[in-house]
């Protein structure tokens, strides 16, 4: 019958019987502990914003990670190049049983003034450290660039006694269009190269070919936050000039050039940035022929840096 506890089964363990408890003070909810403020998006697993903070950190250490790797300039040309200019070279690598002829002779030759170490390893070994690019057989191992502080290049103008010339890149992602650009800065008297942390291309080894080894030579700087840097610059006396299609001062009109100026690049595809062109003291344009919309972020870089050269050279500025 109901409530028999002699039934088998029936009988309650100690400890499971439902109801008060000599000591407990009877039912009642456990009081809830306090956990204190909320954590933010970003810290919050689960969230997508947590989510999209880790993957940006990993997009980070994955950069960090590859621009801590020795790079490789692939190619005759390029190799005497760099090896003429002081590139500081690691090791030089010469795939076995390759043509001989007087950019290989001479590409040793320097290798060995400069004791740098000369490696022969077959071709197929070649063309794995260099990503299977043209190396012709030749390839030139350097280190990780290092780069410089942006107050070390107001530094470098200093030292030279002339009125400071910087190149800064907004969004430049083309390594060929970097290296470019440094080669016409170290031609036309500048005194450094201004890189963005972030989206902007680095010293690779394709940068390094292009800059045919002016990059040993020029100082290059990276800045934490474009914008900051050249707002800094500008409360430091220095006009900033940003290259745009649409610019408002055309480049025979420049008359900022003698002074202490920092001309700014955009990206490849969309120019200057909104916060930029806004800090800009003045946008400027090239004079085209008509059904040519624009040039090549290079060589817009390297027709402004010419016509700033030569008018300070009138003004007796360099």
């Amino acid at each position: 019958m109901a409530g028999n506890s002699q039934r088998k089964g029936a009988i309650r363990k100690s400890g499971t019987k439902k109801g008060a408890v000599v000591g407990s003070g009877g039912q009642r909810r456990k009081a809830l502990e306090g956990k204190g403020p909320t954590p933010k998006a970003e810290d919050r697993p689960g969230h997508k914003a947590y989510r999209a903070a880790n993957a940006a950190t990993k997009r980070d250490q994955a950069r960090q990670k590859k621009a801590d790797r020795p790079e490789l300039i692939a190619g005759r040309n390029p190799v005497v190049e760099a090896l003429r200019a002081d590139v500081p070279g690691t090791a030089l690598y010469v795939a076995l049983n390759i043509d001989i002829d007087d950019r290989v002779n001479e590409a040793v030759r320097l290798a060995g003034d400069k004791g740098i170490s000369i490696l022969e390893i077959p071709r197929e070994e070649l063309d794995r450290k260099t990503n299977r690019a043209m190396h012709q057989g030749l390839g030139l191992q350097v280190p990780p660039f290092e780069y410089v502080h942006p107050d070390d290049l107001m530094q470098a103008a200093r030292d030279s006694g002339n009125a400071p010339l910087f190149v800064a890149l907004d969004g430049v992602t083309d390594p060929r269009n970097l290296g470019a650009v440094i080669r016409s800065a170290a031609a036309f008297g500048a005194h450094g190269v201004l890189l963005p942390e972030r989206r902007s291309a680095g010293m690779t080894a394709v940068a390094w070919r292009t800059s045919a080894g002016t990059a040993a030579k020029l100082p290059i700087a990276v800045a934490t936050n474009l914008t900051r840097q050249l707002r800094a610059w500008a409360s430091k006396g220095l006009m900033v000039v940003g290259l745009d299609a649409d610019g408002t001062v055309d480049i025979d009109s420049l008359e900022l050039a003698a002074d202490p100026l920092v001309i700014v690049l955009g990206s490849e595809g969309r120019g200057l940035s909104r916060l930029v062109r806004e800090t800009c003291d003045a946008t400027v344009s090239i004079p085209m022929a008509a059904g040519v919309e624009s040039l090549n972020a290079s060589v817009a870089a390297g027709v402004l840096l010419a016509e700033v050269a030569r008018r300070r050279r009138i003004a007796g500025r360099v």
